[in-house]
């Protein structure tokens, strides 16, 4: 690594040097973190846009998933206080999508629970994206994140006005057969290409703090990188009653922040994108924002509880962010 961390970001923000793998970990081990913190600042400063980027996402299926991803309450494998919901229908998913742009959200993802969806749940689903794009037009760009579907699926998907594709790689490679068996890491990433394939830009990212090591989590930023996404969501874990995963140790805020300063580091360009869990960080996230993140998902999350988007935008207000 270079001598220090401002030379390091100063390389990375001016000469395009690629982090390695190995300056990941010496930047993770830092004794100085609030060193780390103020470069991953300025390199968001001086690779990405201004202003954060707001998104939310409809529920629009939920529970009974054959998949047993371990940290999932939607997972029809564990016994949690999840319940099981039909298909959206058209008028209501746009309704809500109004009301998003109403409350200044500029991108919205229509999110469903299971392997892939299928049948008439897809044939729905397209015509919840023509009749958003109808009502809304180009105040909102649309994403999906329908499962594991196939290449022809994507193009559907594209000519319904879809503009991105979500779907997590959750972890590196290394660690995936530690959190579920039913589907493989190889899954994840030949949709990811298919979708890319179809010409949609991509939203990929995972979880922190289900068991893995800091080796795991800079495993997974490269294989992201490599990917060409062009956002990063980055959940942290909450520990759901009945997964497997109910009574794992909580990760500290201090780590988090390192971690999204490590990813800001090796994704100096792609928006890193606070997602699930941020509130466990305190202030609403609030420090995640001088740490390398750089956009939020706003309200609700599938199976939990998120910040109101008037909350969001007045914390972004205050750090000159909105």
């Amino acid at each position: 690594m270079k001598n220090t961390i401002l030379e390091l970001a100063e390389s990375v923000i001016h000469d395009s040097y690629v982090v390695s793998e190995d300056d990941a970990m010496d930047l993770y081990q830092s004794d100085a973190p609030e060193e780390l913190f103020s470069a991953a600042e300025k390199i968001v400063q001086s690779c990405c846009t201004k202003k954060a980027e707001l998104c939310s996402i409809i529920n629009a299926k939920q529970g009974r998933c054959p998949e047993n991803c371990r940290y999932c309450a939607q997972s029809a494998h564990w016994k949690t206080s999840c319940t099981s919901t039909q298909m959206i229908l058209p008028e209501d998913a746009t309704l809500t999508a109004e009301k998003a742009v109403a409350g200044h959200i500029t991108r919205i993802s229509l999110v469903t629970a299971g392997r892939a969806l299928s049948g008439k749940d897809f044939d729905t689903a397209l015509e919840c994206f023509r009749t958003i794009s109808r009502k809304c037009g180009k105040k909102l760009k649309l994403c999906a994140s329908l499962g594991i579907l196939a290449p022809e699926q994507m193009e559907q998907l594209k000519a319904a006005g879809v503009t991105r594709y979500h779907h997590n790689i959750e972890t590196s490679e290394s660690f995936f057969p530690s959190i579920c068996t039913t589907h493989t890491y190889k899954d994840r990433i030949n949709t990811i290409r298919a979708a890319q394939n179809a010409g949609l830009e991509i939203c990929s990212g995972g979880i922190i703090g289900m068991g893995e090591s800091r080796k795991d989590r800079i495993e997974f930023a490269a294989a992201i990188r490599n990917l060409n996404v062009q956002s990063v969501p980055v959940n942290i874990l909450t520990p759901i009653a009945g997964t497997p995963f109910h009574d794992i140790p909580s990760v500290s805020t201090e780590e988090i922040l390192r971690t999204l300063a490590v990813f800001r580091f090796m994704m100096p360009s792609q928006t890193i994108r606070c997602a699930a869990g941020r509130k466990t960080i305190g202030n609403n996230g609030e420090r995640a924002f001088r740490s390398g993140a750089n956009a939020l998902i706003s309200g609700d999350f599938l199976t939990t509880s998120g910040s109101s988007t008037a909350e969001d935008i007045a914390m972004l207000k205050r750090l000159g962010l909105y």
